[in-house]
This record gives C-alpha cells, sequence and structure tokens, in this order.
C-alpha cells in the first residue's frame, strides 16, 4: 500500500478516529449512489464534518478510494492466491477476470479511476493496482504455461480487459460486461492448431 496516502495505522486521537470512519462509511454510501466523481463536499456534509476535515484526512479523491478499497484490493489479491490452487488454468484465469471485473463495478467510474491510478505512479491507489496486477500475473504465467493461453498476452492486456468489460456494463448492463469479458478471454487463446 502507498506510505504517503492517508495512514490508519498511525495512532489518532478518538476523534479523529471517529471522523475518519464516518468520513469513509458517507464515501461508500455517496459513491454507491453516484459513482467514484461524485462531490467530496457532499461526502464531508453527510460525515457530518468540515471539508477541511475530509482533506486532512484524505488530500485528494485517490486518497479516499484507496483508503474505502484497501479491504476489498487485499480479497482481490488473496482471491489470486486461492484460484492458483485450482486444478484448472483456464478456470484460475476465468475467475481472477471476473473477480477483478466484480470488484471494478463496485462504484460507477471506478474502472476508468483503477486504469489511470495503474499508470500513475503519484495516485494513491498506484500500489494497490500494482498489487493486484502481480496476482493476475501470476495466474496469467500458469494459464501461459499450460498452453491455455497465448504467449503475447500480458498482465496488463488483462487487467486493461477486466476494467474495459466493467466500464462498458456500466454503460449497458451486467450481463453485456460479462459477455464481452468472455469474448476477450476467448480471443487470447492461442488459434486453433497453432
Amino acid at each position: 500500500m502507498p506510505t504517503t496516502g492517508p495512514a490508519p495505522q498511525r495512532k489518532m486521537r478518538a476523534d479523529a478516529r471517529r471522523n475518519y470512519e464516518r468520513l469513509l462509511a458517507a464515501a461508500k454510501d455517496v459513491f454507491a449512489e453516484h459513482g467514484v466523481e461524485a462531490s467530496l463536499e457532499e461526502i464531508a456534509r453527510r460525515a457530518g464534518v468540515a471539508n477541511g476535515t475530509l482533506y486532512s484526512h484524505f488530500p485528494t479523491r485517490q486518497a479516499l478510494l484507496e483508503a474505502l478499497l484497501r479491504d476489498r484490493m487485499q480479497a482481490l489479491s488473496d482471491t489470486a492466491r486461492e484460484l492458483l490452487d485450482l486444478p484448472s488454468a483456464d478456470e484460475a484465469l476465468t475467475g481472477w477476470a471476473r473477480a477483478a471485473m466484480a470488484h471494478a463495478t463496485v462504484y460507477r467510474g471506478l474502472a476508468v479511476s483503477l486504469m489511470s491510478s495503474i499508470q500513475d505512479e503519484t495516485s494513491h491507489l498506484h500500489a494497490a493496482c500494482q498489487a493486484v496486477l502481480a496476482g493476475g500475473q501470476r495466474i496469467l504465467d500458469r494459464a501461459q504455461a499450460s498452453g491455455v493461453v497465448r504467449g503475447d498476452v500480458t498482465a496488463s492486456d488483462v487487467y486493461a480487459l477486466v476494467n474495459a468489460a466493467a466500464w462498458a456494463g456500466e454503460q449497458t448492463s451486467r450481463a453485456q460486461a460479462e459477455r464481452l469479458l468472455s469474448f476477450g478471454l476467448e480471443g487470447m487463446r492461442p488459434p486453433v492448431g497453432g
């Protein structure tokens, strides 16, 4: 996790800890209702704190998202480790892609935020996205070694596919996102007879 973002591990005064927790609860609700581009001022209002309090805990929108998604991103990394134990490398890759897509669709607009954060080393989400990508890389390596995925496919390709399908699902439907993801994964297979 990034070391420059909010530091819930540091000792906080009891009132600061309460404000931090109220801000996270409010952000969860506001992002669920309005997506990740929702008003930060609305989050502060719902938490019952001043804007300055929000910014003292979370200097950027990405810092707030990182704190809000920390447990979910850790769970996604844990899922990658668990999927490596599946007998089928193909099932492991498909399972990881579906889990990553479910994560990217938890809030409207999150897929775009995740894709920009993977490239932006200054983003508070960058380290968490890199950890998720590393889990996907291990699963992809196994799928390639098993011959179920072409050798020229990268973990970044899979991550981009997942987030593109998640974004498309926001514009249409979850069913459409699932279909697009399936089509994309099928396109990563080696050519028949090749």
